[in-house]
C-alpha cells in the first residue's frame, strides 16, 4: 500500500503537540513536595470535570475504537456486548469504587494491593493481587497497540519502529509527570474523539446513501453468511454474548488502571457525579460500534496485517481513508493514536504503583526512623473505667444511698450499667447504653438547667 504522506503528517504533528503537553503537565496543579501519591494521584485532587475526563479517557481507548467496531463488521450481533456490559458496570462501581476510595483516602493507599494488604494482613495475598494486576494490564497494553498498528497499517507504514517511538515518548513524559500527564491529554483526546464522532455519524450515511440503506446491507450481509440470521444473535453466540457482557462489567474495574483512575478523586460526591456522566461515553460508543456497520455498507475489505492476513481492526481507519478527505482521515487516525497515550500512560502508572522501592519513593504515611539519638521508653497498655458504679432512676438522675436524688448529678453508659445488668456483659452493651442513656441524661441535665 502507497504512503499517505498528507495523513502522516497530520498523525506526527498532532502526536508531537500532546507530548509536548504531557511534560509540560508536571507544572499543573504543580504540589510543593514530591511523593508517591503525588506523582501516581496527583494529591487525590481532581475535581469533577477533570474526573469525568480522566476515568472516560482510562476507560475508552484506541483498541476500544476500532476493535467494537471490527467485531461487528466479522461476527454481526454479538459486537454490541459493549452496551450492556456499561450499562451494568457502573451500578456496581457505585456499591464498590466509592468505599474503597474511602478507606483509600483515610490509610494512605494507592493500589488495590495496598488495601488488601492491609485489609486481610497478608503480604502473600497483596503480592498475588499486585501481580494478577500486572499480567492483566501487560495484554491490555498490547491490544493498545494493536489500534495503532492498524491506523499504520492503512497510512501505508510496515514495522514496529513508530510504536517503539511512540511508549518511548510515552513514557518519558509519563516519569516526568506522573498521572497529570494522560489527565491533561484526556481532554484533547476526548474532544478530538467528540469531534469526529460528531461529523462522522452525519458524513457517513449520507456519503452511503442513508441509514435505512447502511442498515438493509448489513442485515443481507449476514443473512447470506451462515447461520443465515441477518444481525440478530444465534443460538451459537447468545452466550458468548453474555458472558462478554457480564465478564467484562464485573472485570473492568478489577484492572489497576481503573482503579487509579478513581482513587486520583478529590471525594466520594466527585466519584458520584463522574460516574453517573459516564453513560455519555457508553452512548458515543453505541455510535463508534455502528462503524462496523458503515464498513459493510461501504464495501471497506480488511487490509493485510503484519501476519499477511487480513486485519478486521483496519476496517475503520479504511472507512475514514474511503470516505474523507486526507486532512479530516489524518485527525481522526491522530485521535487513535492519542487514544492510546491516556490508557497506556494510566496502565503504566497502576502497574509501576504496584512495586516497592521506585522512585518517588512510596510511604504509606509513615516516616522512616534514621537519625539519632534514639530513646526507648518502657510501656504496657491499660485501660480505667468504672463500671457498674451508681444506681439512677429512669431520668438518669443518680439515687443516693437513701434512695433520694442528687440536684444535678445525671449518668449515663458504663458507670450506670449494673441498672440493667447485674451480672456478665453483652457485646455492644457499652455503645447502645451510652446512646440511650446519654441522650436522656442529656435531656434531663438540659431541662434541669432551663427549670433552675
Amino acid at each position: 500500500m502507497h504512503l499517505q504522506a498528507g495523513e502522516l503528517v497530520i498523525v506526527v504533528v498532532l502526536f508531537a503537540l500532546v507530548s509536548g503537553l504531557g511534560f509540560m503537565a508536571s507544572r499543573w496543579r504543580r504540589a510543593s513536595h514530591d511523593s508517591l501519591e503525588e506523582w501516581a494521584l496527583a494529591g487525590r485532587g481532581f475535581r469533577s470535570w477533570t474526573s469525568w475526563f480522566v476515568v472516560g479517557g482510562d476507560l475508552y481507548t484506541a483498541y476500544t475504537y476500532v476493535a467494537v467496531p471490527a467485531l461487528l463488521f466479522g461476527s454481526g450481533a454479538i459486537g454490541f456486548y459493549a452496551l450492556p456490559y456499561v450499562a451494568i458496570e457502573y451500578p456496581l462501581v457505585f456499591l464498590i469504587m466509592i468505599r474503597l476510595w474511602s478507606v483509600s483516602k483515610a490509610h494512605g493507599y494507592v493500589t488495590a494491593a495496598d488495601f488488601v494488604r492491609a485489609r486481610f494482613d497478608s503480604p502473600t495475598l497483596a503480592l498475588a493481587v499486585a501481580v494478577t494486576g500486572i499480567v492483566a494490564t501487560m495484554p491490555y497494553i498490547a491490544l493498545n497497540l494493536l489500534g495503532i498498528q492498524a491506523v499504520l497499517t492503512t497510512i501505508g507504514i510496515n514495522g514496529h519502529w513508530p510504536l517503539i517511538v511512540a511508549f518511548a515518548v510515552l513514557a518519558a513524559f509519563t516519569y516526568k509527570s506522573g498521572v497529570r500527564a494522560p489527565a491533561l491529554i484526556a481532554f484533547v483526546k476526548d474532544s478530538l474523539v467528540y469531534l469526529v464522532i460528531a461529523v462522522a455519524i452525519i458524513y457517513i450515511p449520507y456519503k452511503l446513501g442513508g441509514w435505512t440503506h447502511i442498515f438493509n446491507t448489513y442485515n443481507a450481509h449476514f443473512k447470506a453468511k451462515p447461520p443465515h440470521t441477518a444481525a440478530l444473535l444465534t443460538s451459537a453466540n447468545q452466550w458468548q454474548y453474555i458472558t462478554l457482557a457480564l465478564g467484562s462489567a464485573f472485570a473492568i474495574f478489577l484492572y489497576p488502571h481503573s482503579v487509579t483512575g478513581v482513587l486520583t478523586t478529590k471525594n466520594r460526591a466527585v466519584i458520584k457525579r463522574t460516574l453517573a456522566a459516564l453513560p455519555i461515553y457508553s452512548f458515543i460508543l453505541g455510535l463508534i460500534a455502528l462503524f462496523g456497520v458503515m464498513a459493510i455498507a461501504g464495501k471497506i475489505k480488511p487490509l493485510a496485517g503484519p501476519n499477511g492476513k487480513p486485519d478486521t481492526n483496519t476496517v475503520v481507519p479504511s472507512l475514514f481513508q474511503h470516505l474523507f478527505p486526507h486532512w479530516f482521515t489524518g485527525v481522526a487516525f491522530a485521535t487513535i493514536v492519542i487514544g492510546a497515550l491516556v490508557p497506556a500512560a494510566f496502565m503504566s502508572i497502576a502497574a509501576a504503583n504496584l512495586t516497592e522501592g521506585i522512585e518517588p519513593p512510596k510511604s504509606h504515611w509513615a516516616q522512616p526512623i534514621d537519625t539519632p539519638p534514639y530513646y526507648g521508653i518502657a510501656m504496657r497498655p491499660g485501660i480505667t473505667f468504672t463500671y457498674m458504679g451508681v444506681a439512677v432512676t429512669q431520668q438518669a438522675r443518680v439515687l443516693c444511698t437513701d434512695g433520694t436524688t442528687f440536684a444535678n448529678v445525671f449518668a449515663a453508659g458504663e458507670i450506670m450499667s449494673g441498672n440493667i445488668l447485674s451480672t456478665g456483659y453483652l457485646a455492644g452493651f457499652g455503645l447502645t447504653i451510652g446512646s440511650v442513656w446519654g441522650r436522656i441524661a442529656g435531656e434531663e441535665a438540659a431541662r434541669h438547667a432551663h427549670d433552675g
